[in-house]
């Protein structure tokens, strides 16, 4: 008897939010199924429900008929289900070997672990996927698609494994390494597994999967084959809401200006050939779906990567960005996408964060800080910002997301800029954060400010932006006027767009 997953009348409801609304559906054996919707419409909640990271609010699923309730991902991967997220979970002080056999390493007679075994079991399976890397090589040697590639090993060691998920696995893997992914998930199809795969490269989706599942808003839309459908069609099922009147009750910036910012035909190792322009007070939106490669281009334009070639000319004037520091120096600042890995420093206060760029600027000659300059900052910070919190002594870490947010976009703020770089600005916090983050980002345009806003979320960069810059596969594919984008639109451009060679 073939396995099969079914779903039956799943619920997740956090505070103020529907994640899963009644979602029913079956996954078969020896079949690539695909989830596609777009951001935040309870793909990756699904599978966190699905692998024991989150409990469902109601309703229930089933292996094979037997009903199963599993309190944490170990739990599930006992029962054969993996799960590979975006975001990865590997140790990178082991070995490559050591992280594919983690908890099942083999011991000899004696009962030591064997790590000649291991490095030669480890070998076969890096065969199987035509990797050049060796079992004993610690993992932060490794790419960052290598290391993606561990963590689909180590699922794919397992002997049990009946399930096998995959969140975006090719985001920051080369073509040869996705042919190699896409052969293992064959092998794994010609064997009986259930395979789901999580993606909005409808290229990926035409290629490797049978059916599509298709979400909208926390709800199962419907189950199609793949080829049966166009593509338009497909796109069509995931959008269509109401933006709503938090972006009609904006004020927004009526008087752009002149080009601020012009960027010409700049590459870095992670992007090819961008070229754009942004005025002052514009608010210029970048959308495209994961591994487009906006954020990549933001690094280079800030010297967090290097520029291999091309030019960025502020205000008229050539400038060279060979760090964040410099271009920060020049009035070009960035809010990275991961709060926590690349914003808020969580052993220190808020006063601290904020006030963290501006340390040259708050010393005097003999390299002592100016207490009540800071202070004051900080305070200034807390009030313009409406920051929560009874003291800006208080550690960033205790703070909400939005209001951590709001401490990092105080700190560049205070350095004065005139480009200013939100990358996912509103991700992770709650929608009554995300409206004054979006009145600050109007008032930051009505101010002169040259504001770029990359956001994966349609209904934000369509009703922010004043122009919006589609990426794909690493470069610029395409521009529209807010007025002319429609979901829709820049979904399709996102994924089908063409990409010249040059």
């Amino acid at each position: 008897m073939s396995s099969m997953l079914e779903f039956q009348n799943i619920c997740k409801y956090f505070p103020g939010v529907k994640a899963l609304d009644n979602i029913s559906f079956k996954a078969y054996a020896g079949e690539v199924l695909a989830f596609l919707g777009e951001n935040g419409a309870g793909k990756s909640t699904l599978l966190k429900v699905l692998n024991g990271d989150y409990q469902p609010t109601s309703g229930k699923y089933l292996l094979d008929g037997v009903e199963k309730h599993f309190q944490s991902p170990h739990q599930a991967i006992e029962e054969g289900i993996s799960v590979i997220y975006q975001e990865r979970q590997i140790l990178l002080e082991l070995s490559v070997a050591e992280n594919i056999y983690l908890g099942r390493m083999p011991v000899n007679r004696f009962g030591f672990i064997d790590t000649q075994k291991a490095n030669q079991m480890a070998s076969k399976i890096i065969e199987d996927f035509g990797l050049p890397i060796h079992p004993s090589t610690k993992v932060k040697d490794l790419s960052i698609a290598y290391q993606q590639m561990v963590e689909i090993m180590k699922a794919y060691s397992r002997e049990n494994l009946k399930v096998i998920c995959f969140d975006e696995p090719t985001a920051s893997l080369s073509d040869s390494e996705i042919d190699a992914l896409f052969k293992i998930i064959e092998k794994l199809k010609a064997e009986g597994k259930i395979i789901i795969y999580v993606s909005h490269r409808m290229d990926e989706i035409q290629r490797i999967t049978d059916k599509v599942a298709i979400f909208k808003d926390g709800h199962y839309v419907t189950t199609v084959k793949t080829g049966e459908v166009p593509e338009s069609e497909m796109i069509r099922m995931m959008v269509g809401r109401d933006l709503g009147d938090i972006y009609k009750n904006l004020d927004r910036n009526k008087e752009i200006g002149e080009v601020l910012l012009e960027v010409k035909n700049v590459s870095s190792d992670y992007v090819k050939e961008n070229s754009f322009v942004l005025r002052k007070g514009e608010v210029l939106g970048f959308s495209g779906l994961v591994g487009a490669g906006r954020t990549e281009l933001m690094r280079a334009i800030i010297g967090a990567d290097p520029i291999r070639s091309g030019e960025i000319i502020l205000e008229g004037k050539m400038i060279q960005n060979r760090s964040p520091h410099e271009a920060m120096e020049h009035g070009i600042v960035l809010v990275p996408e991961d709060r926590k890995l690349q914003g808020i420093l969580s052993n220190l206060d808020i006063s601290d964060n904020i006030n963290i760029s501006m340390l040259d600027k708050n010393s005097n000659s003999l390299g002592f800080v100016d207490a009540k300059k800071e202070e004051k900052i900080a305070e200034d910070g807390i009030k313009n910002f409406k920051i929560k919190t009874p003291s800006a002594k208080k550690k960033i870490v205790e703070l909400s997301g939005g209001n951590q947010q709001k401490c990092i976009v105080a700190r560049w703020i205070s350095t004065n800029p005139k480009v200013l770089i939100l990358d996912e600005p509103t991700k992770g916090i709650d929608v009554g954060a995300k409206s004054e983050f979006y009145q600050m980002i109007c008032q930051f345009a009505k101010q002169g400010l040259g504001v770029i806003l990359i956001s994966s979320e349609l209904p934000e960069v369509m009703g922010l932006s004043d122009r919006i810059i589609v990426m794909r596969a690493r470069r610029i594919v395409g521009e529209i006027s807010a007025e002319d984008a429609t979901e829709s639109t820049l979904l399709s451009m996102g994924m089908i767009g063409e990409v010249k060679e040059a």
